[in-house]
């Protein structure tokens, strides 16, 4: 018997949601024909475990919370009807405010419309607002969006110089959970004090986004910041695009945050049917969990043909990775599961690292999204009877099958267009992906352990640098010396000091032979 054509396996292999424009495609993928089959089992825990996680269970056990960044888009299905109401009453208060924005009644002092709006914030605080903000934004919003979401500080200034005389009309949204996450409380402190230098005052041009009773919260209640959203425990950062962090930017910026929750609340209806053959969410995790060999054994490039989707692999790195990567899995086995993630767009890539793709290391599968509709509005032939969205598509289809018959596979999602209900169709379908596989490998994808472990690291280095700047005298001294002096590794410590003697200009540094022979002091 001859083996299916390629054509006849797209066939078999293609989910089509007509009502929502929504394709998958794994027919590149070179599964075995009985591979869901031998996958059942897992599947069918997976879809309970994710009905349980709806209803209210405990998901997230080393934490003790539940976990309901769904109900956010369908808040009748909050397991009582105070988050139900909590959820409805977040989104209208958010509706409320960017419209008292955009109409001037909440303005900057002196009178004036408020003109940009710059968010604070760093992982789930950002990235998600930064991808949709850049995906649905325009040139006609009625403010226009910033974002600080690192601590450096001429990063700080690059923004502070765009904004320049608007300043003075910049709504400022800071956003953190804890309300002590260091990035964003520097990103605060930094953009309050270039207010202050300006002769503004901070307070009158200040939202926060933070749990109640956060040290953020008690901040902006102490101080008269304009208004206070809430952040909740049972909604993880990498999954808040839908809560306050990502819809106050949305609404300050005039999106569309009906659309978006409605495009999400309709990949969640189709991705709650238990049948591997129809739900795309559960299709996607067994394909991950196939194409790396349910280890993490090859990364997937996310490979989306549209400038407006180039910050989706970004957002994908955060909402994967944070998600899947963990040392234990849920019975305290040591397991080193994750997923790497990268990318970039198509068709750049093609002109970066596709050749590797392509005839390299054979680590990698991809992930395409294609955008069927190229541009609003008249299009243009850039030579005859072929316009640049023709290119874009036969790029993405040459590259397609360049990678398949170079033996690299890949699965392709494809779009209609790039409006604010497909944007929730790609975020649900991922962050639900993300939950079926992480049952399918036994993992709580709902902590990150190794995010504390590393803001744990940071203090104990701060803590080691005042240490280093009392021990510093204006005789020269090499880090090993100081390293005696104060106890510590004299590596650390000397990172400590080449870092002050290039921030801090009373500490000098002479260059020795080697990194042991310099020699620091305090002038």
């Amino acid at each position: 018997m001859n083996a299916p054509s390629l054509w006849d396996r797209y066939q078999a292999n293609l989910l089509r949601y007509e009502d929502l424009g929504f394709t998958l495609d794994i027919s590149r993928i070179r599964f075995a024909d009985d591979f869901f089959d031998t996958m059942s089992a897992k599947a069918s825990k997976a879809f309970a475990e994710m009905k349980e996680l709806e209803a209210g269970a405990i998901a997230n056990p080393d934490e003790g919370r539940m976990v309901g960044h769904y109900w956010l888009r369908t808040p009748v299905l909050a397991p009582n009807k105070e988050l139900c109401m909590v959820i409805e009453e977040t989104k209208a208060a958010v509706e409320l405010f960017a419209a008292a924005v955009h109409s001037g009644s909440i303005g900057a002092p002196g009178g004036k419309k408020f003109t940009d709006v710059l968010v604070v914030g760093i992982g789930g605080s950002a990235l998600g607002p930064q991808f949709v903000a850049d995906a649905l934004g325009s040139t006609a919003d009625p403010l226009e969006i910033h974002f600080l979401d690192n601590t450096d500080p001429d990063g700080f200034d690059r923004i502070f110089d765009q904004l320049s005389d608007r300043l003075s009309t910049t709504l400022v949204v800071v956003i953190s959970k804890s309300g002590g996450t260091k990035e964003t409380r520097n990103g605060m402190v930094e953009t309050q004090a270039a207010f202050e230098q300006r002769g503004l005052d901070f307070p009158k041009h200040a939202v926060a986004v933070t749990g109640e009773g956060s040290e953020l919260d008690q901040v902006a209640q102490g101080n008269g910041w304009l208004k206070r959203f809430p952040m909740w425990d049972w909604v993880g950062g990498r999954t808040s695009v839908m809560s306050a962090v990502g819809l106050l930017p949305m609404a300050l910026q005039g999106l569309d945050i009906d659309a978006f929750l409605a495009g999400a609340s309709a990949m969640d209806a189709k991705t709650r049917v238990p049948s591997i053959q129809e739900n795309a969410a559960m299709k996607l995790a067994l394909i991950w969990y196939y194409a790396s060999n349910g280890r993490g054994e090859k990364d997937m490039v996310v490979l989306p043909y549209k400038d407006r989707l180039v910050l989706f692999s970004k957002y994908l790195q955060q909402l994967i990775m944070e998600s899947i990567g963990k040392k234990l899995d849920l019975d305290g086995n040591e397991v080193h599961q994750g997923l790497t993630v990268y990318g970039n767009k198509g068709s750049t890539d093609q002109h970066a690292y596709v050749q590797q793709l392509r005839d390299g290391v054979p680590n990698i599968f991809v992930a395409f999204v294609e955008v069927r509709k190229g541009r609003d509005g008249k299009t243009m032939q850039v030579e005859p009877g072929v316009t640049s969205a023709d290119y874009l598509q036969g790029f993405l289809r040459g590259t397609r099958t360049a990678l398949y018959e170079g033996g690299r596979d890949s699965l392709t999602i494809s779009i209609p267009e790039v409006n604010a209900f497909q944007i929730g169709i790609l975020v649900a379908l991922f962050e639900r992906a993300v939950g079926f596989y992480a049952s399918l490998v036994n993992i709580n994808a709902y902590h990150q352990p190794g995010v504390e472990a590393g803001k744990k690291a940071a203090t104990a280095v701060l803590a080691l640098q005042g240490r280093v700047r009392e021990a510093i005298k204006p005789e020269p001294q090499t880090a090993g010396e100081i390293a005696r002096a104060v106890e510590a590794d004299p590596e650390s410590v000397y990172h400590v000091l080449t870092h002050l003697a290039a921030n801090c200009g009373k500490v000098k540094r002479a260059v020795g032979a080697r990194a042991g022979d310099d020699r620091f002091s305090i002038q």
